[in-house]
């Protein structure tokens, strides 16, 4: 499926979307207009802005998509990686930004979950979603936010009530057919003592389909909650992916991140993650693979905004060809956040030597009681290592991916759910080609 709508994302397209918006309640609607006004009264980044002086867009040409308008017609593909030895307990698949499937336990709606599409709820419990939704995630931070904030389409909701415990997975999908565009917002609650795992991925119908993603997550944990986040992105490589990520975590909740980003040929993300109430503990995880002229750009914030908090971000990224990551992390405390424990590193495994690895950590510190530490490393692969291992029988491509699989095995072994660690490790691995 190509797009071949002549609806773009201006004035006249912002109008056709919302004609099509089926039901809106008028207060989605009225965000809606003030966001998209906002947007056009932006300019694109500026090249030589700090945020954006490593990541050149001068190629990408919005007008060359179309906002998620009209619903997919004829068969749906469905792509997954990360539902082989799951049983979710609830799921909800989007393509092209359209809700095609969703699903929830009945058990779990009878414990007062809500579970599904976002355009939906926000029509029929308007009471849940709008104290939620744009609390976290500044839809001014940029044009493309901006954008987001317009045009969102499908979405996805999960809202557990206080004191519920999710045993099973939430499966999120989303799909993207060759041209395609999508816009999904996520936005998760957990209230006070609440448990759940969310599984979501990201892919296109093949692995060299063009597209554009302009998304947001929201994640919001109440006191004492656990939440499990899991976030794999495969886009094809001619797909553009700009998102804006942010979790607040409150007084004694817990948040493990996984994200593992693959696809694309141009990512720039910023993830976020604040740490409201005193207690609050985050890991996150992330895996960046490059090949081609991929540039993977991820800009990572840890923020301390309570005392007593602990935040662990481990960023592994390798780089074949002449692909590009970026990595810029920062720890930031807030004066009353004394007695802060931070940690970010982020390694790179450079697997050509054409390929690049940009690293840059920061710290933004006010409190005098903490720890804070932060590092990085750059590195190709041991020759040695690739010749003890062939002098033992192993080919030039099986030691590079045994190489490379035991660079990333520090984020598997972190990676509490053993789906997501044998899915990460096979897709590192069938893309790993010979060392150079």
């Amino acid at each position: 499926m190509t797009t071949t709508s002549t609806l773009t994302f201006d004035a006249a397209g912002f109008e056709a979307f919302l004609a099509s918006r089926k039901d809106e309640p008028q207060w989605l609607t009225d965000l809606r207009r003030e966001s998209f006004s906002h947007a056009d009264a932006m300019d694109w980044p500026a090249r030589r802005s700090e945020e954006w002086i490593r990541t050149d867009i001068r190629a990408f040409q919005i007008n060359k998509f179309a906002p998620p308008v009209e619903a997919p017609a004829g068969e749906v593909p469905s792509v997954h990686q990360l539902r082989d030895g799951v049983e979710p307990g609830g799921v909800l698949e989007t393509f092209d930004s359209q809700v095609v499937a969703e699903s929830l336990d009945e058990d779990l709606a009878a414990k007062g979950v809500i579970f599904g599409s976002l355009e939906r709820l926000c029509r029929e419990q308007p009471e849940k979603v709008r104290p939620y939704l744009y609390t976290v995630v500044d839809p001014d931070h940029d044009k493309f936010a901006a954008l987001h904030a317009a045009f969102w389409s499908g979405g996805q909701f999960l809202y557990v009530p206080r004191g519920v415990v999710i045993e099973k997975p939430i499966y999120l999908g989303s799909t993207l057919s060759n041209g395609g565009t999508d816009t999904t917002h996520t936005l998760i609650v957990l209230e006070d003592g609440a448990e759940a795992t969310v599984l979501h991925e990201s892919n296109s119908v093949d692995s060299e389909a063009s597209g554009l993603h302009m998304g947001a997550v929201e994640l919001i944990q109440k006191p004492g909650s656990h939440l499990r986040y899991v976030n794999v992105q495969e886009w094809g490589h001619k797909t553009y992916h700009f998102a804006h990520q942010q979790a607040n975590i409150d007084r004694d909740s817990q948040l493990q991140w996984t994200i593992a980003a693959m696809g694309s040929g141009l990512s720039k993300v910023n993830q976020s993650v604040d740490m409201v109430g005193e207690g609050a503990d985050c890991q996150v995880n992330g895996v960046m693979f490059t090949e081609g002229r991929q540039h993977l750009a991820y800009h990572t914030q840890q923020y301390h905004r309570a005392p007593n908090c602990h935040s662990d971000f481990l960023y592994k990224s390798a780089q074949q060809d002449k692909s590009r990551t970026v990595w810029r992390g920062m720890i930031k405390v807030n004066k009353i956040a004394q007695k802060t424990d931070g940690y970010q590193r982020n390694d790179n495994l450079v697997l050509s030597n054409h390929s690049r690895a940009d690293s840059i950590p920061g710290l933004e510190i006010e409190a005098d009681d903490v720890r804070c530490t932060h590092g990085s490393t750059t590195a190709k692969v041991d020759e040695e290592q690739i010749f003890y291992a062939r002098c033992r029988g192993f080919t030039q491509k099986e030691a590079t991916r045994m190489i490379v699989s035991g660079f990333f095995q520090q984020i598997f072994d972190r990676i509490t759910i053993e789906s997501v660690r044998d899915a990460l490790a096979a897709a590192i691995a069938r893309q790993v080609r010979e060392y150079e």
